[in-house]
Order: C-alpha cells, then sequence, then structure tokens
C-alpha cells in the first residue's frame, strides 16, 4: 500500500471511504423519470437519473467526471433519496452530505454543492410533462 493510500484511510471516515468507492450507482439510464446535469466551477460534472413510481423513488444513478470526493457526495445524495418520496427528496442539503460524510475536505464542500444541485435539477426535471 503506498503512502497515499494509508494517509486516505487513516484521514477519512468509514462512511466517507464507503460513498467515495462505491460504484454500483454509477450508471447512465436512458429515459429516466428524471434527469439533471450540472458541472462545477471546479470543472466536476454530475449527470443524475431518477426513476420513479407513485411519488417515490425507485432508482437513483449517476455519472460523474470529476474527483473522489465528488464521487462521495453522489453516493451520498443517492443513498439519501433512494426509496423516498420526491418531496422528501427536495430536503436534502450539501450540509447534511457533509455530516453523513465526517471527511469531507473543507475545501471540496462544493462538491456537496455540486451533487444536491444536480439532484435538484433532476427533481425538477420530474414536473416536466414527459408526454
Amino acid at each position: 500500500m503506498s503512502q497515499y493510500d494509508t494517509n486516505f484511510l487513516n484521514h477519512h471516515s468509514l462512511k466517507y471511504i464507503e460513498m467515495a468507492l462505491r460504484t454500483d450507482r454509477i450508471e447512465r439510464v436512458a429515459n429516466p423519470d428524471g434527469y439533471g446535469k450540472r458541472t462545477g466551477d471546479c470543472g466536476d460534472t454530475v449527470e443524475f437519473f431518477l426513476i420513479c413510481k407513485n411519488d417515490i423513488i425507485e432508482s437513483v444513478s449517476f455519472y460523474i467526471q470529476g474527483c473522489i470526493n465528488t464521487a462521495a457526495c453522489c453516493n451520498t445524495v443517492a443513498k439519501f433519496v433512494q426509496g423516498k418520496t420526491i418531496e422528501s427528496a427536495w430536503q436534502i442539503s450539501p450540509e447534511q452530505v457533509d455530516n453523513f460524510l465526517e471527511t469531507l475536505p473543507e475545501d471540496h464542500f462544493h462538491c456537496a454543492e455540486l451533487a444536491v444541485g444536480a439532484l435538484y435539477l433532476a427533481l425538477a426535471d420530474l414536473k416536466k410533462d414527459k408526454t
């Protein structure tokens, strides 16, 4: 294990490590019920794909072009909204993502804002007439 790997494991919470390395939600979905894409000032891009039934978010996936901090934030957002009502998903905040991860670097709080912002765009897209 390299020095970087040791420092990474020693400086981050278990929650952060799990969310940063989880890959099962990374997927582009054709014809989602809700889609949102946002690019941050840092250059990272996040896309969220929502599948809903009866006002419940049944499936959440995302695709990112960005850093490990953005991946951790996107996985946290997905974890928070999977199985929840659309209305409750609007309550997710960057601060909640940061608090859950425990060790998101302070200079990467914008990653939480980016992930939540892309989610909000996907939620807003749910309201569009799909006919």
